[in-house]
């Protein structure tokens, strides 16, 4: 029988009172401090010290701001980045100083020594230093990844943690913790100590187990530069590297690959060549074609691939009559040939769907011991992916299926923890290519990487999963686009932090010429110490008066028909696309709460859409939050409500609203609002919903004070939404400097060594 080892009650602990009124502040959240207090029931007292209690309530609020593990040293070297913000400024002076002081109260060593000593923490630190000797990406040997050495425990047994409400700590569980059920674990090295929740450290590892699993070099068919010749067709530009020829190449050989870049770059495209030429060796060979699976996060993103790639399979150009005699020779037959280009797939599904998403659970129908049935697996907007979704899906996977990541390393990072394509192509700017590498590429493909991408001294600083990654990821690094080109170049520059080397005066040449494609809007105070809305709210009307005068014309038609009707509606989505308004917040007056009601009163003002309080009325446009499989709805999909009467009904009949959405299949969905259950109006939209859309005219609002969520990623990732036009609104130019300065830093230890 297990005895009760805790002799002091929760309540009497000093730093848990401290505790509350962080809570109480803002600074850390109520599951924060539960936590604390829980763990706090389950150890002796003697482990039960301020730095242990102040470490798991750190690493807990840390996870609800994108980071996987707490970095001790950073925190204690840095804690300004700790904590939520607080409004109050007596309270967060308050609570800054009693952070500071329990930091300092004792050393990084001291704390990893308290820490390795509690019951609580699953202290692997000492393995950290010995594990993970993985073999360089050119060795035929790689480490057996299953071994429990490796990993701290068995990568088969079943998830420890079990309850959501406490990161998934049993609460009904044995009062003497097992080393495997430990709720937090230590890792990492003497500089870098990393705290993590067993959850996220076991996702983590699974990440890192997938990603190794599959970096094995594969064999490379003979045949590989003649069908890539075929794929690519006759050279039309005298681009050296060509790198979408490069990303093909290299992962060709491998069962784990990368492609990024930003817009214009090609990466559908190449995405789309890549699959032709995987596909075109299995049947040049005799194989059947291979299974290929495409998903994206969101299924606004997923509608979005499925549009693009649909026509890049369709430019191809690979079937019989397009080849020559000596290319047709390549393949054992017509049937092979003909297979070739519908053996590429066009449908994309959202992540969720692809694993199978149960309800109301984290689970999916796809995993290790289901897996799901695919050769190939390509995932677009990558960088939308958390570390828990990354996880389930490396589990879902067969050890002998191909993972293909495909996105903008530079966007903002998932909503929830983790940055994973971030991390994964932390140095691809620089390529790092070994000279195998580039050896191989030459052959393969007929391309020099330059000297300016190859392997330095500075390469062997990284870590050896680092090394053995960069060899299978493409930076694609030549833009295509020719419109929009002032728009992608200062895209770049935000990227690039311009604003270090040459403040906001590099920022402003890109805003004084007169230009189609940029404009810059202030909301300057008046005398009075109001702000002067006019110029924003011309900006509003110009940009969606067009779909709803559109909407007005079609309430008007009378006995249309459904295709009539259905053209109509596309041609409202097709104007609806050419403007959108995006911010940085939820909430307050620059947030999308304030600001769709500042727009419904304007557009309401202009006769544009009905007056009143009423939930649903035409020219709601509204945004999916959550998916919902039975209504083929998926989260990020966005609909516009309609006054419509019934099919077969007169003009003069009553009318009902519904809600209509693209079906992604060139036809229109029609819902009953009543049958929607988690959607927001999108007027205006925060960045990150933003993610996986395309508008032709953008315009991104910034708050009137200074935020955490303000960093060059999300200015670029709103930037980057735009096709043609982007305009930039700022009530304070100091918030704007701020946010240009500013970076995302998620912290990680996926390819630590």
């Amino acid at each position: 029988m297990n005895k009760p080892i805790l002799t002091k009650q929760p309540d009497d602990i000093a730093f848990l009172q401290q505790l509350e009124l962080w809570q109480e502040s803002g600074a850390i959240r109520a599951l924060d401090l539960a936590l604390a207090r829980f763990i706090a029931r389950q150890i002796p007292e003697a482990e039960c010290t301020d730095a242990v209690l102040l470490a798991i309530t750190l690493v807990s609020e840390r996870t609800a701001h994108g980071n996987v593990c707490l970095d001790l040293a950073q925190a204690r070297q840095d804690p300004s980045g700790l904590l939520s913000p607080i409004g109050d400024e007596r309270l967060r002076d308050l609570v800054g100083q009693q952070l500071r002081s329990q930091l300092s109260a004792c050393s990084v060593t001291q704390w990893q020594a308290e820490l390795r000593q509690c019951s609580a923490v699953d202290d692997l630190s000492q393995q950290s230093a010995e594990s993970h000797q993985l073999q360089d990406v050119e060795s035929h040997q790689p480490q057996d990844i299953k071994s429990p050495q490796l990993h701290g425990i068995d990568s088969h047994q079943p998830q420890d943690i079990k309850s959501p409400q406490l990161h998934g700590i049993d609460s009904h569980q044995p009062q003497d913790i097992g080393r495997h059920q430990r709720p937090l674990v230590l890792t990492g090295s003497p500089e870098k100590p990393l705290l993590y929740l067993r959850r996220y450290w076991q996702y983590e590892q699974d990440v890192r187990r997938g990603i190794e699993q599959r970096l094995k070099p594969l064999p490379v068919s003979e045949k590989l530069r003649a069908i890539l010749d075929i794929v690519f067709g006759p050279e039309r530009d005298q681009i050296q590297p060509n790198w979408q020829k490069v990303a093909c190449g290299l992962s060709a050989r491998s069962g784990f690959s990368i492609i990024t870049g930003g817009p214009g770059t090609g990466k559908t495209t190449t995405v789309v060549r890549l699959l032709a030429l995987l596909q075109g060796l299995e049947l040049a060979e005799g194989h059947s074609a291979k299974v290929i699976r495409l998903a994206a996060p969101t299924g606004k993103a997923a509608a979005r691939l499925n549009e693009s790639i649909a026509g890049s399979v369709h430019r191809l150009n690979i079937t019989t009559d397009q080849l020559s005699q000596e290319q047709q020779a390549l393949f054992p037959g017509k049937d092979a040939l003909n297979q070739w280009q519908a053996s590429i797939p066009t449908e994309v599904s959202t992540l969720h769907r692809l694993l199978g998403s149960q309800p109301n659970t984290r689970h999916f129908r796809h995993n290790q011991a289901n897996p799901l049935p695919a050769d190939i697996v390509v995932i677009d907007e990558a960088s939308m992916v958390d570390i828990e979704m990354m996880a389930k899906l490396m589990s879902a996977l067969r050890p002998d299926a191909r993972l293909i990541l495909l996105g903008d390393k530079d966007q903002l990072a998932s909503v929830e923890a983790g940055s994973i394509l971030g991390d994964l192509c932390d140095q691809a700017e620089d390529g790092h290519y070994s000279q195998k590498s580039c050896t191989y590429v030459r052959d393969t493909t007929g391309q020099l990487i330059s000297h300016d991408y190859q392997a330095s001294p500075s390469t062997l600083k990284l870590p050896r999963l680092a090394r053995m990654i960069s060899q299978t990821t493409t930076m694609l690094r030549h833009c295509y686009r020719s419109e929009g080109q002032n728009l992608l170049d200062f895209a770049a520059w935000v990227n690039q932090q311009g604003i270090l080397n040459f403040g906001m005066q590099g920022l402003q040449r890109y805003f004084e010429p007169a230009s189609k494609e940029l404009s810059y809007l202030d909301l300057p105070i008046r005398s009075e110490g109001q702000r002067e809305w006019s110029d924003f709210n011309q900006l509003i009307v110009a940009g969606y008066q067009p779909y709803l005068k559109k909407l007005s014309e079609l309430e008007k038609l009378e006995n249309s028909t459904t295709q009539v009707l259905e053209q109509q509606v596309f041609e409202i989505f097709r104007l609806h696309k050419q403007f959108q308004l995006l911010c940085a917040v939820r909430q307050g007056d620059f947030g999308v709460e304030g600001l769709n009601h500042r727009i419904r009163q304007l557009l309401a003002s202009r006769r544009l859409i009905p007056g009143g309080e009423q939930q649903w009325y035409p020219g709601r446009p509204v945004l999916i939050t959550q998916n919902d499989y039975s209504l083929k709805l998926m989260n990020g999909d966005i609909g516009i409500c309609m006054q419509l009467p019934e099919e077969g009904q007169a003009q003069t009949d009553t009318r009902h609203f519904r809600v209509a959405f693209p079906d992604g299949q060139g036809g229109i969905r029609w819902v009953l609002p009543s049958r929607l259950q988690g959607v927001e109006t999108v007027f205006a939209m925060t960045v990150h919903k933003s993610q996986g859309s395309e508008f032709d005219h953008t315009a991104l609002i910034l708050p009137d004070k200074v935020n955490a969520v303000l960093t060059k990623e999300l200015l670029y990732t709103g930037i980057t939404r735009s096709k043609t036009r982007f305009t930039l609104i700022v009530p304070e130019q100091k918030v704007l400097e701020a946010a240009l300065q500013q970076k995302i830093s998620r912290i990680s230890g996926l390819l630590s060594e």
